[in-house]
């Protein structure tokens, strides 16, 4: 089964199909992108489904957030937090906390890069923690916005946010309809509103702007447009250190079709059968070139500003205790909630329950998406994402944060939701809108630690 529109399944099993020639099965192996550019020209376009992408989003949004700031509001144990760590005056005081405060701070003093040990630490508590370990993109438009508007940094950093997540709904749209009709993208750009780790959508962090440009970058490189694709990635490279999966990704995209002739075919031989090197398509290869500029040039500048060509890595594992274990930690989280201990790192029950649950459900969709057979871009994004997600040394209620990047997971999930009558789809989302307050809003930030 492919991701492209289809007509309902026959009640009876079709004949079985004849061997294919090699060609023919090479072509089939690049039908989906073929496919995303003939459905993506018969869909509404994109100017046009706006309006209902942005209704649907924005209320399901908006449902979530007012659940979660009425939690906050009764429970009241912000008060009595420090404003840096999930405290504050007033409830939506919160969403400036943890990694907000960092972002403000950038964003009002600049960076100040150094490698400090901490007096008697050790191991990964053995260096102060820096703002150089947050990328400069999002703290850079928090001043731009604060400058241009007025704002402070918390208006403007929860603008820059709640943009980039509009923008970020329709990108899924253009991804998702491109792939599967009108229907299934607007139901993945509903499903971005209530998904598993969305309560940071909201909030002054950066994921909302990352996620966006990583699912742009993917629909210019489904439609071909190299250039903009790689422009677009190299942005993305300034945002967040997980954009190397989306670097993977484009250079296991740009490469095959760099190689291919106007058929679609890598070609070693010519038509009289001598051999020959395929000729090169320069827009790929230069879009492989641009991508991972933005994020060497970020991580280049640390080394220079520090000394340390290594300094972020050191920043990242001796003053956050964020290192790739290959999964050992997760594994061990993951045991010892199932079983009932609380014998782990930074555990807080009901936060790690809800995490579990997400992997869980990551698991299924991901057999899901390869049942679809996406196309590469999508296919390696999501695998890699989820591998660094799953195999990072981290605090694990976080994991629903870290896996939000993994939009291609939505089109499964819309595509099954898509099943359902009009009624219940709207129950269904309604339901999770009110549900994702509470789940990934109030427990991500005051249960846990986003």
């Amino acid at each position: 089964m492919d991701l492209v529109t289809s007509s309902p399944a026959p009640k009876t099993l079709p004949a079985a199909e004849p061997p294919r020639p090699r060609a023919q099965r090479r072509r089939q192996r690049q039908r989906p992108q073929t496919e995303y550019l003939k459905v993506a020209l018969r869909q509404v376009a994109l100017r046009q489904a706006a309006p209902s992408v942005l209704a649907v989003y924005g209320v399901l949004k908006l449902i979530g957030f007012l659940v979660f700031m009425w939690l906050l509001d009764t429970t009241g144990d912000y008060r009595s937090k420090a404003p840096r760590y999930g405290g504050g005056a007033h409830a939506w005081d919160v969403l400036s906390t943890w990694d907000g405060w960092w972002y403000r701070q950038i964003a009002e003093h600049g960076y100040h890069p150094q490698l400090v040990p901490v007096p008697g630490g050790s191991g990964h508590w053995s260096v102060e923690q820096n703002s150089a370990a947050f990328f400069p993109l999002y703290p850079g438009l928090i001043r731009a916005v604060s400058a241009t508007t007025g704002l402070g940094s918390y208006g403007a950093g929860m603008t820059v946010s709640v943009v980039a997540s509009f923008a970020a709904a329709l990108g899924i749209y253009a991804v998702a309809s491109g792939l599967a009709g009108h229907r299934v993208g607007l139901l993945a750009a509903a499903l971005w509103a209530v998904w598993p780790g969305s309560g940071v959508e909201w909030s002054v962090y950066s994921d909302s702007l990352y996620i966006a440009l990583a699912v742009w970058t993917c629909h210019f490189v489904l439609a071909g447009r190299w250039l903009t694709a790689g422009a677009v990635c190299l942005v993305a490279g300034l945002s967040r250190p997980t954009a190397f999966t989306l670097i993977a990704a484009l250079a296991a995209a740009a490469v095959p079709a760099a190689l291919r002739d106007e058929d679609g075919r890598i070609a070693f031989r010519d038509a009289d059968g001598r051999r020959r090197l395929p000729s090169l398509r320069w827009r790929p290869l230069a879009a492989l070139a641009l991508a991972p500029l933005g994020l060497a040039g970020y991580l280049g500048w640390v080394g220079e500003q520090t000394g340390d060509l290594k300094a972020y890595s050191i920043l990242e594992s001796d003053a956050w205790d964020h290192y790739f274990d290959f999964g050992r930690s997760t594994a061990h989280v993951v045991v010892a909630v199932l079983a009932g201990r609380g014998d782990y790192e930074s555990a807080a029950a009901s936060e790690d329950l809800v995490g579990v649950g997400v992997l869980l459900l990551t698991g299924v969709l991901l057999v899901v998406l390869a049942q679809l057979r996406p196309p590469t871009v999508l296919a390696v994004y999501t695998v890699c994402t989820v591998v660094l997600a799953v195999g990072t040394h981290e605090i694990f209620g976080m994991m629903s944060r870290y896996l939000l990047p993994t939009f291609p997971l939505l089109l499964p999930a819309a595509m099954a939701l898509d099943r359902l009558k009009p009624p219940g789809r709207v129950a269904v989302l309604v339901l999770t809108a009110l549900a994702s307050g509470s789940l990934t809003g109030y427990m991500l930030f005051e249960i846990g630690i986003p």
